[in-house]
């Protein structure tokens, strides 16, 4: 055995660990041994450059060894797509895509969830049409991380009718298909939808997760739901064992404050387990406010801002 052919898969496995903790300060380290080595040209530990690079977020050197490279896998296309999209360059993501596409690269399962992302924080849903074609086309319509991709885009794209028919037809769900369904309709203000879909989901066994309750108790609040939004509240860490988030103590009193429930909302906010932030607090004074609570606003902001509001809160 050569001494190349051995210490390119230690070099590997080095630029795997970097990749994986995204330590970016080891990874020049690492690669600036690959060239003195010599090895760096090597299309494996080329490959994992580029993978470890787009890992720590490091695209344009990514790119620039991209661009050597003589050999580029359909991996390779999928890890630049992915890192674009991680950093909301989804016009960028969508751009790698195209090149993959130009340079006759097969697409695989894990090609085009990231696309269809992009495609909805675009709002492209023309383009999201033509790669639910692809989808279909290439055989991924049973796969869950590519059907749970079409919900997303065509709910936040505005197409609610097929974000539904993709998500009837899926034969097998998980809290993230149930979630991103909720989404879109809380999204575009059908909060009725969102609790339906959210009983359903609990009925079925499927557990809800931090991210479910941030959608349901925003669809409560936003649709005036109160008794609904407190019942789900409730069951969040008895139920479910989803310990209450901040995001979650916000939707809360953002209900509270539509509802003019503002002693409510103090209550809430004195028995949080966590600190609220000047967004919560500023949020719950604006309901004070609008409805006239002058006697809460004094006392929440004393005890968080360490002072009375005086006649200048009226």
């Amino acid at each position: 055995m050569t001494t190349t052919s051995k210490i390119i898969p230690f070099y590997s496995t080095l630029l795997e660990t970097c990749s994986s903790t995204k330590n970016l300060q080891k990874l020049k380290q690492v690669h600036a041994r690959t060239i003195r080595l010599c090895i760096s040209p090597y299309d494996f530990i080329r490959n994992k450059l580029i993978s470890a690079y787009a890992s720590c977020a490091q695209l344009h050197q990514a790119n620039v060894i991209f661009s050597f490279a003589t050999r580029r896998p359909t991996f390779l296309y999928n890890v630049l797509v992915r890192a674009n999209a991680s950093l909301n360059l989804f016009s960028d993501s969508l751009s790698m895509f195209r090149q993959m596409l130009v340079a006759g690269k097969p697409i695989d399962c894990h090609t085009l969830p990231v696309v269809l992302k992009s495609c909805a924080r675009l709002s492209a849903l023309q383009l999201g049409r033509q790669v639910h074609g692809a989808v279909l086309i290439n055989g991924f319509s049973l796969d869950l991380a590519n059907s749970n991709a079409l919900v997303t885009m065509y709910a936040e794209c505005g197409d609610l009718v097929n974000a539904r028919k993709v998500f009837d037809r899926m034969l097998v769900r998980n809290v993230i298909s149930w979630t991103a369904m909720m989404a879109g309709y809380g999204m575009h203000g059908v909060s009725t939808e969102v609790v339906e879909l959210f009983d359903r989901m609990v009925g079925t066994g499927e557990m809800p997760d931090a991210t479910t309750f941030t959608v349901v108790l925003t669809a409560c609040s936003h649709g005036g739901l109160m008794d609904k939004g407190k019942q789900y509240f409730e069951m969040m860490e008895g139920r479910f064992g989803v310990r209450p988030r901040l995001q979650h103590y916000t939707c809360m009193v953002d209900m509270f404050g539509r509802m003019g429930q503002l002693e409510e909302a103090e209550k809430l906010i004195l028995g949080m387990e966590v600190e609220p932030d000047d967004a919560l607090l500023r949020a719950l004074l604006g309901a004070c406010k609008i409805h006239g609570k002058v006697e809460v606003a004094e006392r929440v902001a004393e005890k968080f801002f360490g002072k009375r509001l005086g006649v200048a809160f009226v």
